[in-house]
C-alpha cells in the first residue's frame, strides 16, 4: 500500500471534500424559546462494533484534530519509541501548558538527547487561561513548550532519532515518521485516507471518517495487555490531567466515568471508549466547545454509560440578568427516550 501520506499534494489547491450533512444537535432554549442551534454528527458504536446510534453524517471525511492523538502515539510505539506512564500521556496530549506538561516535554528531550531547539511545531502561549494569565502578567511569550502539542512533537523526534530517520524534517508528510503514522491511521480506522492536510501545530493532519475514528479508539481500548494500543490507553486514563490539564472537561470525564478513554479536539470533536469497545465520536460543525460536551454526555449515555455520573457535562445554563432562564440542552432526538 502506498502510504496516504504521500498524497499531501498541494494544500492551497486542494480540491474541497464534500459539505457534511450535519444534524440539528443542541438547542439553546431562553425563555421557552429556540433562539439558537448548533448542527454536528454523532456515532455510538456497541461492544461488538456495530452502530447503535447515529445522528448527522458519520462517514463524511473531516479532519479529528487532536483527537487523532492516541492513533499518533501508536503509530510511535509502533516504531519503538520507549515511552509509559505519564510521558506517554504526554506524547498524546493537547495539554494546558501547566508547568507538569512544560517539564515533561523536557523530560522526553532530555531521555532522547535532543534539545528544545530542534522542536519545529508553532509556538504558543499556554492554552489553560489561568497559566496563559500568568504569563502575560510575567511577561512571558509564545514558546513551543508551552504550545499543547509540545509533548507530542518531542516525542515525535525522539521516535526518528531512534530510528535513524532525519529530524529537521520530521513534520513531512513524506517522511518515513509521518508514513508510519498514516499508516497506522488507516489500520485503526479501517478507512483509506481521504485528505491530508497540515494541523495547527505544524504535523500532518490526516481525514477520517467520525465512525473510523470511533471504531479506532475501540481498538486501542480493546487491544491485549502489553501492546502500544493497550499502552496509550493505560497511560492517557492513568495520567488523565498530564494528556490534557487540571481544568480541562476531558479530564474530568475521564475521571467521572470508570475505565473511559477520551481525546477531544479543535473545532468541536471529541472520541471516548470503554475496555469493552463501546464508543462514541463527536463534531460539532461551528466547533463550539459548549456544544461538544453535552452531546458527548449525551453520547456516552447512549452507549449505556449511567447517566447519573455525566450530569455536569448534561448542559449548562443560559443567564439573563445574572439568574438562569434558559438552558443548553441535546436535541431530543439525542435523549435515550427517543
Amino acid at each position: 500500500m502506498t502510504p496516504a501520506a504521500t498524497r499531501a499534494g498541494s494544500l492551497l489547491g486542494a480540491p474541497v471534500l464534500r459539505e457534511p450533512g450535519h444534524a440539528p444537535v443542541v438547542h439553546l432554549v431562553r425563555g421557552g424559546v429556540i433562539e439558537g442551534v448548533h448542527h454536528g454528527s454523532v456515532v455510538v458504536l456497541g461492544a461488538d462494533g456495530e452502530v447503535r446510534f447515529r445522528l448527522g453524517d458519520t462517514q463524511a471525511a473531516f479532519y479529528p484534530r487532536s483527537a487523532l492523538k492516541p492513533l499518533q502515539a501508536v503509530a510511535m510505539l509502533r516504531a519503538g519509541l520507549p515511552l509509559d506512564g505519564d510521558l506517554l500521556s504526554l506524547a498524546a496530549a493537547s495539554h494546558s501548558g501547566e508547568e507538569r506538561h512544560l517539564d515533561g516535554t523536557r523530560r522526553i528531550l532530555d531521555l532522547a538527547g535532543l534539545a528544545e531547539a530542534e522542536l519545529r511545531n508553532t509556538p504558543d502561549m499556554p492554552f489553560d487561561p489561568v497559566v496563559r494569565d500568568s504569563w502575560v502578567r510575567e511577561g512571558r511569550g509564545p514558546s513551543r513548550l508551552a504550545q499543547n502539542c509540545s509533548g507530542k512533537h518531542a516525542a515525535m523526534l525522539w521516535t526518528a532519532k531512534l530510528n535513524g530517520w532525519s529530524l529537521d524534517d520530521y513534520l513531512d508528510p513524506a517522511h518515513p515518521l509521518q508514513r508510519a503514522v498514516a499508516e497506522t491511521v488507516e489500520d485503526l480506522t479501517g478507512q483509506r485516507i481521504a485528505h491530508v492536510t497540515v494541523d495547527g501545530c505544524g504535523a500532518p493532519l490526516f481525514a477520517v471518517s467520525l465512525h473510523g475514528l470511533a471504531r479506532a479508539l475501540a481498538r486501542i481500548t480493546t487491544a491485549a495487555h502489553g501492546t502500544p494500543e493497550a499502552r496509550v490507553a493505560d497511560a492517557m486514563r492513568e495520567h488523565a490531567e498530564m494528556a490534557s490539564g487540571v481544568r480541562r472537561d476531558v479530564a474530568a470525564l475521564m475521571r467521572a466515568v470508570p475505565g473511559l478513554l477520551a481525546k477531544d479536539g479543535f473545532e468541536g470533536v471529541q472520541v471516548a471508549a470503554l475496555p469493552d469497545g463501546r464508543a462514541i465520536a463527536v463534531k460539532i460543525a461551528d466547533g463550539a466547545d459548549r456544544a461538544r460536551v453535552p452531546v458527548v454526555a449525551a453520547a456516552l449515555a447512549r452507549a449505556g454509560i449511567d447517566p447519573a455520573l455525566l450530569t455536569e457535562f448534561a448542559g449548562a445554563p443560559l443567564l439573563g440578568g445574572g439568574r438562569p432562564v434558559g438552558a443548553v440542552r441535546t436535541v431530543p432526538a439525542l435523549d435515550l427516550a427517543s
